[in-house]
């Protein structure tokens, strides 16, 4: 999920750097969405490692 998002920063940055506005827009919006899934996922995965087995 991470390198996903990572992938669409670098896109975002690229298609800024060449000029194309609406491209670098959505991509950053979905390199947002998809870091925040990661960390909403990562916080509940520690949430649900740390409960104790019964």
């Amino acid at each position: 999920m991470l390198s996903w998002a990572i992938t669409f920063l670098i896109i975002a940055i690229v298609a800024a750097v060449l000029g194309f506005g609406g491209i670098a827009g959505t991509a950053t919006g979905i390199a947002k969405i998809l870091f925040l899934v990661f960390l909403v996922l990562f916080v509940v995965s520690l949430i649900m490692g740390r409960r104790p087995r019964g």
